[in-house]
């Protein structure tokens, strides 16, 4: 189970932000809300700035394509700084700016519609009525481009498009049935919002997500078709992450491995986008900065799988950025083991986990290589924070060493060569 999987809650949502920070076991915790996950190389390099000065030096990388930072002091200035280069639009909004989008829309053939221009309406118009500051933190908003990327990574409120000017309004990561014009799409969006805070659960702050209330998503559905006149048709299968991508027509890959785009990604026009895997989600100061100083294009996307990508290359472009981020320690080879790891934060961090699960996951791979492309999270205890969607081996901490979890079968292990032996036998490799 995940953290955020929690309802009957009896308390507000604590989700730290940029202002409201948590204390982490190694210090303070800044999230910062990257709607979209665009952000600029000059906000990159003041955000890597930001982290060495304030914090650990290192960013965080989240499944909703936002950055963190830790081991920040009580001295201030990091939300300062991060005002300054525009990433903080609103104090009372900040921690509900949760906007997922395809990363690579509009750099290639596979996207219906470029969601950019609707990243932007929906994020100002959500930091512009007051209402909806009241949101949870957690509250995830999506937008689609068409290739089923981030419809179903169990957003609250999504659109994906399903024809010419058409869009299907997903709530709690399924199709409601409801068809939004595209011009009408974040009016819908932001409807929803307003219906969940409708919700006598959510202004109890007993509920965070849609899913968390039983029926609720009907009742979203309900009173957003009402307000908006929507039309309703059958709602699109919701993808299983059980399957195959290449057996399923609604979502690729991405959505259903968690698989994130690696490597050349060819463009109209001759450019090329770049998907660079940071191993761990976690980029180094340096290396942050040596991604802003590779965006020729002046801009940076932050992917839900903990990568990042660069548009609008030249292939010249292309090749001398991949050549420097090998050298700094990131992947651009989508063979490479590390686009199939993740871990929680684990020690010294989180003060719950039993293992420094990160130091033990790098070991894993680099001691002991191995084949196969089903993903394997690591976690410092059975909270199993970050774990991603689907089909996943899940390597859990115990008091003696760690349990390997995948399909109902556990085999209990001690040491990190008889766990990654364990791991490789279940996922059936030899």
């Amino acid at each position: 189970m995940v953290i955020g999987d929690f309802s009957g809650r009896s308390r507000p949502d604590a989700c730290p932000g940029a202002l409201q920070v948590h204390a982490a076991a190694d210090g303070g915790l800044a999230r910062v809300r990257v709607p979209g996950g665009r952000l600029t190389a000059s906000q990159l390099r003041e955000l890597a700035d930001a982290a060495s000065a304030c914090g650990s030096g290192v960013i965080e990388l989240t499944s909703r394509a936002n950055a963190q930072v830790r081991g920040l002091g009580g001295e201030g200035g990091f939300a300062a700084r991060m005002a300054g280069a525009g990433l903080l639009p609103s104090a009372t909004h900040e921690r509900i700016r949760n906007i997922l989008a395809s990363p690579l829309t509009g750099c290639d053939t596979r996207s219906l519609l470029d969601v950019s221009p609707l990243v932007s309406e929906l994020d100002l118009r959500l930091c512009g009525t007051p209402a909806l500051a009241g949101l949870p933190g957690r509250f995830l908003f999506a937008l689609d481009d068409g290739r089923g990327d981030v419809a179903w990574l169990d957003p609250d409120a999504g659109i994906l498009p399903v024809g010419p000017g058409q869009a299907a309004l997903i709530l709690a990561g399924a199709d409601s049935g409801l068809r939004v014009p595209v011009g009408s799409a974040v009016a819908a969006l932001l409807a929803a919002a307003e219906a969940f805070l409708a919700e006598p659960e959510v202004a109890q702050a007993r509920a965070w997500r849609i899913r968390e209330l039983p029926g609720c998503a009907e009742r979203v559905a309900e009173r957003v078709g009402s307000a908006l006149e929507l039309g309703r048709a059958a709602p699109v299968p919701t993808p299983s992450t059980e399957t195959p991508a290449e057996t399923s027509a609604e979502a690729p890959a991405e959505a259903l491995a968690g698989r994130e785009p690696v490597g050349i990604i060819e463009q109209p026009g001759g450019r090329v986008t770049l998907g660079v895997t940071v191993p761990l989600g976690r980029l180094t100061s340096a290396q942050a900065e040596l991604l802003a100083d590779l965006a020729s294009s002046g801009e940076v996307r932050l992917t839900p799988w903990r990568g990042v990508v660069l548009p609008g290359l030249t292939r010249a472009e292309a090749a001398r950025a991949a050549a420097l981020l090998t050298d700094a320690e990131l992947v651009v080879d989508p063979a490479s083991p590390w686009t199939s790891v993740t871990a929680c934060t684990g020690r010294p961090g989180c003060a719950k986990s039993l293992a420094d699960v990160r130091a033990d996951a790098t070991l894993a791979i680099t001691s002991f290589p191995r084949t196969g492309t089903l993903p394997v999270h690591w976690a410092g205890c059975e909270r199993r924070c970050g774990r991603p969607k689907g089909r996943v081996a899940d390597v859990v901490a115990t008091a003696t060493g760690y349990r390997v979890d995948l399909d109902g079968r556990s085999l209990d292990c001690v040491g990190i060569e008889e766990t990654t032996a364990a791991v490789t036998a279940l996922r059936g490799e030899t």
